[in-house]
């Protein structure tokens, strides 16, 4: 059994309730957001503040739950809310039949965010509609293929999973596609918004701007591999020159997260581009 320290809190943005839900084990700890707007819930946070979470979603009226991707800490208490709450969940098509079944992850997560037990989740469509407003749902892989944003039309309000996370990105899971997070970064440009909702950082009043500037980081980026790899550095020597520095999650995930998937990712899209 993994000890963790737990808390949450809860903080008003505008018209949104974010519910911070903050989890530690051995020194390693992880912030994790839901968000209740319109009686909608954004993202259901992990079973590992199941309490925590669970007060909070005990006192809100939620009619429907929409997750931005799979993943156990978005998902964590969906089963609950399906049990409880009585209320639908909506998730990405692809995910559908993953949501059905309990979540299989290595040790290291489930240490973090617990458990993610099976639910029944609906597909979502273009859009969707909460008691006032109208919100797009607007897919945007990169950190998963069934990874989502949120946009409501009518507060200008967007809500970005784990696409944004942070400005300088250093490390990512074997599973993501930083080309196609980047690419997604760029299509949330076509929309007017300037506050962003992500759950990991939260509420960040000037979001547009802190994406651009992800985007400026990621092209940098980009350029610097690039020119690397027409010299004929390898992917190693390439990690090694952008990111000196080896990150624990790194050691601790056995390598799912790594800075080296960033390289490979930029260097399969350089390959892909020589071919046509």
């Amino acid at each position: 059994m993994f000890k963790r320290e737990k808390s949450i809190e809860i903080q008003q943005n505008q018209d949104v309730q974010c519910a911070q839900g903050k989890v530690a084990v051995q020194g390693i700890g992880m912030s994790v957001y839901s968000f209740f707007v319109d009686g909608l819930l954004i993202d259901a946070g992990s079973y590992s503040l199941s309490q925590e979470f669970q007060s909070f979603f005990s006192e809100i009226p939620i009619e429907q739950l929409a997750l931005t991707h799979s993943h156990e800490d978005h998902a964590g208490n969906a089963a609950w809310i399906q049990q409880y709450k009585k209320a639908p969940i909506f998730v990405h098509h692809d995910s559908v039949q993953i949501c059905a079944e309990d979540g299989e992850y290595p040790l290291y997560r489930h240490a973090l965010w617990g458990e993610r037990p099976a639910f029944v989740a609906q597909p979502l469509g273009e859009s969707l509609q909460s008691r006032s407003a109208i919100w797009d749902v607007i897919e945007t892989p990169g950190h998963t293929t069934d990874h989502v944003s949120f946009y409501n039309r009518e507060t200008g309000a967007m809500f970005t999973g784990d696409l944004f996370i942070q400005t300088k990105t250093k490390v990512v899971l074997d599973e993501e596609n930083i080309v196609h997070t980047l690419a997604s970064l760029k299509k949330l440009l076509n929309y007017d918004f300037e506050a962003i909702y992500c759950c990991h950082a939260g509420y960040i009043a000037d979001g547009r701007s802190k994406i651009l500037n992800k985007i400026a980081y990621l092209e940098d980026m980009e350029g610097r591999v690039k020119q690397l790899f027409n010299q004929g550095y390898t992917v190693e020597e390439i990690t090694k020159s952008i990111f000196p520095r080896e990150y624990p999650i790194t050691k601790v995930s056995g390598e799912q997260w790594s800075s080296k998937h960033i390289i490979t990712a930029f260097i399969q899209q350089f390959k892909q581009e020589s071919f046509t």
